[in-house]
């Protein structure tokens, strides 16, 4: 049964895919009758795939009886641009990580959270453990605090107000004065440093991007021991950030 079923799962993803690429040639729907003849499927097999890709959220059907594509490819069409706009900034986040034998990292602030869009590390420049999510640490990173160094005041105090500044090792800055203080003037500006404030033994330093509107952050992390680089990280952060920020810019 095994050797019959790979044939017959590869047959129904096939049609499965004819079908929506028929029901994407049609902007304002198209019923499963006229798909079916387009795509040269038997009309009860048209059905039965459409109905699971309706239930998938792949496709959705009108109040007509039409059929257009559904919510969920739509999001695999974003997550598929957004992958393509990461592409082109890894050569670069992978050859500074080599320059500087550090573990390279890219966030992005999306829907008022501070989220990782891309790590790149090595054998050699491993990350550090992220064992409190960065929704949760934006006041304990280089990479959050340089978020929340780009935010005008409001948007600023508005994440703020919704995360707590929790202690997560005992150099964690939880004052909120002083948070705001030290992300004000910071002394590498543009540049923002976590000395030790997220992990012990790590210290990282960070510098905005941007993709589009969308604001975001590149930094490099390294173990505490060198913490005397800092300035030269920042120094070679600031002209990678530019690069960075043209190439997530860029219209695909």
């Amino acid at each position: 049964m095994g050797a019959q079923d790979g044939p017959t799962l590869i047959t129904s993803v096939q049609r499965a895919l004819r079908l929506l690429e028929a029901v994407s040639a049609h902007e304002n729907g198209a019923p499963a009758k006229q798909l079916a003849r387009e795509t040269e499927l038997p009309l009860g097999t048209a059905y039965h795939l459409l109905r699971t890709l309706v239930h998938d959220g792949y496709v959705r059907k009108l109040g007509d009886g039409g059929f257009v594509l559904g919510d969920r490819l739509n999001s695999l069409h974003a997550a598929g641009n957004a992958q393509t706009l990461l592409s082109r900034v890894r050569p670069a986040l992978a050859a500074l990580r080599d320059e500087l034998a550090g573990a390279v990292y890219l966030t992005l602030y999306e829907e008022g959270e501070i989220r990782v869009a891309e790590i790149v590390d090595g054998p050699r420049t491993p990350r550090v453990d992220l064992w409190v999510g960065f929704e949760d640490a934006g006041h304990a990173t280089a990479l959050g605090k340089s978020v929340l160094r780009e935010l005008d005041e409001e948007g600023r105090r508005e994440y703020l107000s919704r995360h707590h500044l929790a202690d997560l090792t005992p150099r964690t800055i939880t004052s909120l004065p002083e948070l705001l203080r030290r992300i004000e003037s910071p002394p590498l500006a543009p540049a923002v440093t976590d000395l030790e404030e997220y992990a012990l033994g790590t210290v990282c330093v960070a510098v905005p991007v941007y993709r589009g509107d969308t604001l975001g952050s590149v930094g490099v992390s390294l173990p505490a021991e060198r913490r005397t680089q800092l300035q030269e990280v920042r120094d070679r952060l600031v002209p990678l950030a530019i690069r960075v920020t043209r190439n997530l810019s860029l219209t695909i």
